[in-house]
């Protein structure tokens, strides 16, 4: 073993170039957040960040979610680029004790980037000791945390979804892993929140490989520091439910009430205070800070002309444009006359199976995170597979959407408590009501991904426009041509209305000749007459 020593010189590599993160590794960490990825994630911590063990980290003053995470830290030795699986171990150099600390209080609004979330100063200690790589097993390593002298962590990399080998290897077909670059493997199930005063302990050990080598503890005190941050710079911590929840680990742990798969009935006194428009719950927790931030392609001016310019109009200008397929088919306000607009927040269901749905459907799963963190100025679109036998949404997260400033909801299938929720005054499109609940064809299965509703393809930051004659998504590359086309036809069909109105015949009119067309131009209605709104 060799001794890391103090910083800023990482023993005997020198100060990495890179550190790189696994978002999500272990089983068990995957089973309490209620789902396990696919294919390892990653994010970048920055090398001032970095810190040594018997040293400190800052809590800002007003804030509360300082969350650790025990992890096996990788120092790689060797460069590697494209490396397959069966050579990416050799790469490898030493392994050691990380504390990948995060301010939960950050983290929604840095949209998943973590930077001010983990990379502040002080939010990866390292070490104490490096183990050598080429003496132990990468598939029998442990690595345990203790709080205040309490195990609070345990786990092994028998429990990884992802092993290491892949993880170097997926990395390295992206990015260079040069010597002294350090990968933190993700942290199991345990990682929860400390406060000033805590002090956090992690060691990395392989207990079944020769003479037991272990990292030694590493050892950070959690210590208050300066939190007066300035509102003009950026936006201030604020924390939701989702923070609480995956800080602390579970609900329970963050003193938040049990969630249950059906909806409950909604108190007859919010409810009726809803339909009053009377105050209720502010949006200081919101993840997004204005409806322009939601989406930088809504400025107001934007979202102004998308309020006025009807869906048939938009309709036609995608089609013109080659984009066919994309009318959410077979969805129709809850109450006439409704205008939607905003960007896509996506939501996708699964069909029913009762072993999926006992993993997935309870707790706070897909749906509810959906409805609970759903940004202002956000439409949720809900991928149902045109199943309309059940409800994708009821009165109490429709509720919750509103209070959130949402756009609106899109679904392609039911709506439960439809005559309420049509009352609420917020936009929902769907296939019309239904009585049963989400299970019983259902389970959330996940959100924020491409996903199909009514034979439409819908990526998170679309944009959705929808009125009585239906519901379109506009890529938003495409959003300012299209709208500002719609809203000269509507110009150009309310001047043939008008026409056809004093006794003109269609014939040569509607669509314009070029007799007609002359005479329109000669009007100047192109220039922004047709105020009327009359069109055909």
């Amino acid at each position: 073993m060799t001794t890391l020593g103090s910083f800023p010189a990482l023993a005997p590599l020198g100060i990495p170039g890179k550190i790189i993160a696994v978002h999500l590794s272990y089983e068990s960490r995957a089973a309490q957040r209620g789902r396990r990825p696919k294919h390892p994630s990653y994010f970048i911590k920055p090398s001032s960040s970095l810190a040594a063990t018997g040293g400190t980290a800052e809590r800002p003053a007003g804030t509360q979610l300082l969350a650790f995470e025990g992890e096996i830290a990788l120092v790689i030795g060797t460069a590697a680029r494209w490396v397959s699986e069966a050579d990416a171990w050799a790469h490898v150099a030493w392994i050691t004790a990380a504390n990948d600390l995060g301010l939960y209080d950050l983290r929604g609004n840095d949209k998943g980037s973590n930077l001010r979330n983990k990379g502040r100063d002080g939010y990866t200690p390292l070490g104490p000791e490096l183990i050598d790589a080429r003496t132990v097993d990468p598939a029998a390593l442990r690595v345990r945390t203790w709080l205040n002298g309490r195990l609070v962590q345990d786990d092994t990399t028998a429990g990884l979804i992802f092993p290491f080998a892949q993880i170097i290897a997926d990395l390295s077909q992206h990015v260079t892993l040069e010597p002294g670059d350090v990968i933190l493997t993700g942290t199991p199930a345990g990682s929860s929140v400390a406060v000033p005063g805590d002090v956090m302990e992690i060691e990395v050990d392989a207990p079944t490989a020769p003479g037991s080598p272990t990292s030694g503890r590493l050892v950070t005190t959690v210590v208050e520091g300066r939190g007066d941050f300035d509102p003009a710079l950026g936006s201030l911590p604020s924390v939701d439910e989702l923070q609480l929840e995956e800080a602390w680990g579970s609900r329970e742990a963050a003193g938040l009430p049990a969630t249950v798969v059906e909806e409950p009935a909604e108190p007859a006194a919010l409810r009726d205070a809803a339909l009053r428009g009377a105050p209720q719950e502010p949006r200081a927790s919101r993840n997004d800070e204005s409806p322009s931030q939601a989406s930088p392609a809504l400025s107001p001016e934007l979202r102004a002309k998308l309020l006025t310019a009807p869906v048939a109009g938009i309709s036609q200008q995608l089609r013109k444009r080659g984009f066919d397929a994309v009318s959410i088919d077979g969805v129709l306000p809850a109450k006439p006359g409704m205008k939607l607009v905003g960007t896509a927040k996506t939501l996708r269901f699964i069909p029913a199976r009762p072993d999926l749905f006992a993993e997935h459907g309870g707790g706070f799963n897909a749906q509810k995170r959906a409805f609970d963190t759903v940004a202002e100025g956000e439409v949720i679109v809900i991928e149902a597979r045109g199943e309309r036998g059940s409800g994708t949404v009821g009165d109490v997260l429709a509720l919750r959407a509103k209070v959130r400033g949402a756009a609106g909801v899109v679904t392609d299938g039911g709506v439960r408590d439809f005559a309420t929720v049509a009352e609420l005054g917020l936009p929902v499109f769907s296939q019309g009501p239904h009585p049963a609940v989400l299970g019983r064809k259902h389970v959330p299965w996940e959100t924020d991904v491409t996903i199909a509703c009514g034979g439409a393809s819908v990526q998170p930051g679309d944009v959705i426009v929808g009125d009585d004659d239906g519901v379109v998504v506009i890529p938003p590359a495409l959003v300012e041509e299209v709208v500002d086309a719609a809203l000269a036809q509507e110009d150009e069909d309310a001047w043939v209305a008008d026409q056809v109105r004093n006794g003109a015949a269609v014939d040569g009119l509607f669509p314009m000749n070029a007799e007609w067309r002359v005479r329109y131009e000669a009007s100047g209605a192109e220039q922004g007459a047709g105020e009327t709104g009359q069109h055909l």
